[in-house]
């Protein structure tokens, strides 16, 4: 190699070395503006108290989240109440997390780690868009693959990853930059029953309970006091634990989705009407749902409870005062959560079939068994259980 041919050799060398150094210090500039350097927060401009909007969308769902005054409804499920707690928890973990990797990943590589713009291709994400109360766009970002790491309470070597401890996040605003942060977020579901208030109708202290369910003979059950035993209204051997299984099937309901478009009312397998101790009234109408083993559940309440309380027998003085003092602010409970409940009514449930199944016993399931005739002849024996007070639905 000639002299002048080494010159060239080292002055190319010197021109891409700075070339690549000015495209390094380039990309290191825009990581740093960016705030995405590791220990920096993920959305280091976001206030918890700006986002007035979040959708979230997969490759198969999405859910929008719309906060309206004081509370936040699920759009896809006509403005239903959503769960204020979820939302907060997302909210301030997406304002907190913190960047602890930064990855380089090409976009041939982005199925890999799940970080495809749902609609666009196999191996999406899931995409989370938070706006102010104008629409302004405050963060717009792709949740990837959840990473794994090994159990550590299995300790042997070849142990299968397992446990959730951080997740890819793709940047779609600004620089396409892909980092890592630390929380899995498990709870950034694109599913619009993920979202709802699952605080649902609470009939207690039931009084009677009539059954009228499709095919079978109508039934009723009912109690003089709160803690009494439970007795057909018609007379006949109840089996107590259906009886007690049927109060607390009704007072424990709770519901997975709520309905679109659609009633209860047909197909028609039943009726419930529940009256309770506070003179209120539940009436539940279910149906089948059209695919699966859910049923379809509407509920109306109606009445009111008791403005003046009942003084107890050998009252004292002193107790009075105190006693009536409880009533009220047990009626203002009660007042509220049957306002609450009452415009729940517009909409119709998707509830398991194995809640419902108690409530929708023929009278001859909810007999009392009895025993076969004993050997030597005797009269057959009721096997009816004994509910003790206090066991029970109040």
């Amino acid at each position: 190699m000639t002299r002048k041919q080494f010159l060239i050799l080292v002055l190319a060398l010197i021109v891409l070395g700075g070339a690549g150094f000015a495209l390094f210090w380039q990309d290191i500039s825009d990581y740093r503006a960016s705030g995405a350097k590791i220990g920096a927060k993920l959305l280091p401009s976001l206030k918890v108290a700006d986002v007035a909007q979040i959708q979230l969308r997969s490759a198969k769902s999405a859910v929008t989240l719309i906060r309206k005054e004081n509370s936040w409804v699920v759009q896809e499920r006509n403005g239903y109440p959503a769960d204020f707690k979820a939302i907060s928890d997302l909210i301030i973990k997406l304002a907190d997390l913190k960047v602890v990797q930064s990855e380089v990943i090409g976009e041939s590589l982005l199925p890999r780690v799940e970080l495809v713009e749902p609609g666009k291709g196999e191996g999406a994400g899931t995409q989370i868009e938070l706006r102010d109360a104008a629409g302004k766009l405050l963060a717009n970002v792709v949740l990837g693959k959840i990473i794994l790491k090994k159990d550590p309470g299995n300790p042997l070597p070849n142990a299968q990853n397992g446990v959730p401890a951080g997740r890819y996040v793709r940047f779609l605003e600004g620089k396409d930059r892909v980092v890592v942060v630390s929380d899995p977020l498990s709870i950034a579901e694109a599913q619009p029953g993920r979202w709802l208030d699952k605080d649902f109708f609470k009939a207690d202290r039931i009084k009677t309970l009539a059954v009228a369910n499709e095919g079978g003979t109508p039934w009723k059950i009912t109690r003089d006091v709160e803690w009494g035993q439970w007795k057909f209204a018609g007379g006949g051997d109840l089996d107590a634990s259906s009886a007690v299984g049927a109060v607390n099937a009704l007072g424990n309901l709770t519901f997975n989705d709520v309905a679109l478009d659609v009633k209860p009312d047909n197909p028609s397998r039943g009726t419930v009407t529940a009256e309770t101790f506070d003179n209120l009234i539940y009436t539940l109408r279910i149906g089948k749902a059209t695919s699966g083993e859910d049923y379809l559940v509407g509920v109306t309440v109606s009445g009111e409870a008791p403005r003046e309380r009942q003084a107890e027998k050998d009252e004292k003085a002193e107790q009075k005062g105190q006693r009536d003092k409880d009533f009220a602010e047990t009626r203002k409970r009660l007042e509220s959560r049957v306002g609450r409940e009452k415009a729940l009514a517009q909409w119709t449930y998707v509830v398991e079939a194995k809640q419902i199944a108690p409530l929708l016993k023929t009278r001859e399931q909810m007999l009392a068994q009895r025993k076969p005739d004993a050997e030597d002849g005797g009269p057959a024996q009721s096997t009816r259980a004994k509910a003790k007070p206090g066991k029970g639905k109040r």
